[in-house]
């Protein structure tokens, strides 16, 4: 920039000095009520429950000190950051870094080139789901949109039990089955989302609103009665205008959607915040659970009752019905990597599940530091080890993800280190389907149709997608973060802690010449024992010596029953699909 471009932008006011925020976490256990029902420990920050919002602005620098006074490691996760350049600050425990463990500190430097609805959580042993989440939002410098305020709405589930002691459940040895459900209550802004607390409302101006999803397991409607939403950012990506009643969030989804107020305030409204599971028992006042709020225009006006219609009257959001803002095309499909959804459950009984061949395990040595240390073997995706369930990724290559869900439960899938393109869905192929675990609300005799869907004009981006049951989705991305990044159901703890991970290790070699992993990390895994080179075990080469046993999987633990007759021929697999699949990566 010359320096009269430069005057000229300091004389209108758009020079914009770039801050480091620094921002303290102290992590300890927090006896809280928050539900207003169960008392029970948490995991907090300085003391409380919920933990405060974060809010910085596009270009600033989060210094996120972190203390651990838990009795067990820990890692915080911005949840939908790329971390260019910085794979080691994502946070995900034994993939890009050892859990900082009891008694000690970490600083994670948080670059916020994105701006967006984000948020912090932790990322071992699923303690997201006992309390250690927070809202991130990066401002937009310059936002393509005009609005006035910003309203902010964080939805969570809350159980009256903690992780370890469900997880000890979950992976029992002996059951034949998942475990009996837990029901959630719903929070809303931290509390019952009965205790909502009004959104106020100035006749004509125009709000911003961000819903953000910290749930653990169960889904959330939302919607405006009385008022329209233009749906303008999903998961930090920003989308040309799109209006809507309402929406679904699956577990860490995020929505920005603009709403503009009545130019009248004789009368305030009432706004849903719906949660509910397909995958458990329906049972009145359990689920659903049906949580309102008020959108006040003014104190004293009455509430406007709009008329109530079903859920199939309302247009809701839907991502091939939306369109990234960038203009970006389909990217090409260079290779294809095939996931597969499974319940996998082993010879001693324990319910895991399954994205590959086995259900994902940490290895003993962080992926990334595998990467870091195996020479031209790095790029042998066997040396992660057999439960890591890496997928190697050239530089700039584009990979397409076929994603296949024939169970009769929906998987909301996240990617770390970027963000895919959302190409098309449709129905599983008939053969394919595998019999619904009981109590559910429908068996194989209700599956419905399921047409195939595919983008048009440009395809919308996100780093988390539903895959509703019996289906499959592709989703496309490219190689361009070298990294280690985990793909992941972001159902905790039933589904990614029961093994539904799998890792994709991208340009290992570029890695080796352009990254620097900061010595303090190495430090930290050396004072827990844990190894900082070599393959998963922290041998060389395929010598796997001291691996933990691996799972068998019990002939006949994930049964596949066809489709009753008359259920559509469409499929992944069909000469119908819009694109033939490729080899898959080995």
């Amino acid at each position: 920039m010359n320096i009269l471009s430069f005057i000229s932008l300091v004389l209108l006011g758009h020079v914009c000095v770039a801050e480091y925020v620094k921002l303290t976490w102290n992590i300890t256990y927090v006896d809280t009520f928050r539900d207003g029902i169960v008392h029970r420990r948490a995991k907090g920050v300085n003391g409380q429950v919920p933990v405060p919002p974060v809010y910085i602005n596009q270009g600033d620098t989060l210094l996120l000190t972190v203390h651990n006074n838990l009795d067990m490691p820990t890692s915080i996760h911005s949840h939908g950051l790329r971390h260019d350049g910085a794979t080691f600050m994502d946070g995900a425990a034994m993939v890009t870094q050892c859990g900082i463990p009891p008694g000690e500190s970490f600083t994670y430097e948080i670059y916020g080139a994105q701006a967006g609805s984000y948020w912090l959580h932790g990322h071992r042993k699923d303690d997201v789901a006992d309390g250690l989440r927070a809202p991130f939002i990066i401002r937009d410098r310059y936002s393509p949109y005009e609005y006035d305020e910003e309203v902010l709405i964080y939805l969570e589930d809350w159980y009256p039990t903690e992780v370890p002691a469900k997880m000890a459940e979950i992976l029992a040895p002996g059951s034949i089955g998942p475990p009996a459900p837990t029901f959630a209550t719903g929070l809303v802004n931290g509390f019952n989302g009965n205790d909502s607390r009004p959104i106020q409302f100035v006749a004509g101006k125009r709000y911003r609103i961000r819903v953000i999803s910290m749930s653990s397991t169960m889904y959330w409607r939302f919607t405006t009665p009385g008022h329209k939403m233009e749906i303008i950012e999903a998961d930090g990506i920003t989308s040309e205008p799109c209006e809507v009643d309402g929406f679904t969030l699956a577990p860490a989804q995020r929505y920005s959607a603009i709403v503009t107020a009545h130019e009248s305030s004789d009368f305030n409204f009432i706004y849903n915040c719906t949660m509910y599971a397909d995958f458990i028992p329906f049972i009145p006042g359990l689920n659903p659970r049906i949580y309102t709020g008020l959108i006040e225009y003014r104190q004293d006006a009455p509430i406007k009752h709009m008329e109530i219609v079903g859920d199939d009257q309302l247009v809701w959001a839907d991502d091939l019905n939306m369109h990234a803002l960038n203009g970006e095309p389909a990217l090409p499909m260079d290779r294809q990597v095939v996931l597969e959804t499974r319940a996998f459950i082993s010879t001693e009984r324990i319910n895991f599940r399954k994205l590959g061949s086995l259900p994902y395990t940490e290895p003993l040595v962080p992926s990334l530091f595998t990467a870091m240390s195996m020479g031209e073997q790095a790029m042998d995706p066997r040396v992660y080890g057999p439960q890591a369930q890496a997928y190697v990724i050239p530089l700039n290559q584009s990979v397409e993800i076929l994603l296949k869900n024939p169970q009769g439960q929906p998987h909301s899938q996240h990617q770390h280190g970027g963000w895919f393109q959302i190409i098309e869905r449709g129905p599983v192929d008939r053969s394919e389907l595998e019999q619904p675990p009981l109590p559910l609300n429908f068996s194989l005799a209700d599956v419905p149709f399921i047409p195939v869907q595919r983008y048009t004009g440009v395809p919308m981006s996100r780093d988390t997608v539903d895959v509703p049951p019996f289906s499959y989705v592709k989703l496309r991305f490219r190689g361009d973060n070298p990294g280690v990044h985990l793909h992941h159901c972001h159902l905790n703890p039933t589904h990614s802690g029961a093994g539904l991970s799998i890792t994709f290790v991208v340009a290992p070699d570029v890695l080796q010449k352009t990254l620097r992993i900061p010595d303090e990390l190495y430090e930290m895994c050396a004072r827990q024992g844990i190894k900082t080179e070599g393959n998963a075990v922290g041998n060389w080469g395929l010598d796997f010596t001291g691996l933990p046993t691996v799972p068998v999987e019990l002939v006949g633990s994930s049964p596949r029953v066809p489709l009753p007759s008359g259920a559509p021929p469409n499929s992944a697999n069909s000469p119908d699909s819009a694109i033939p699949p490729n080899s898959p990566i080995n």
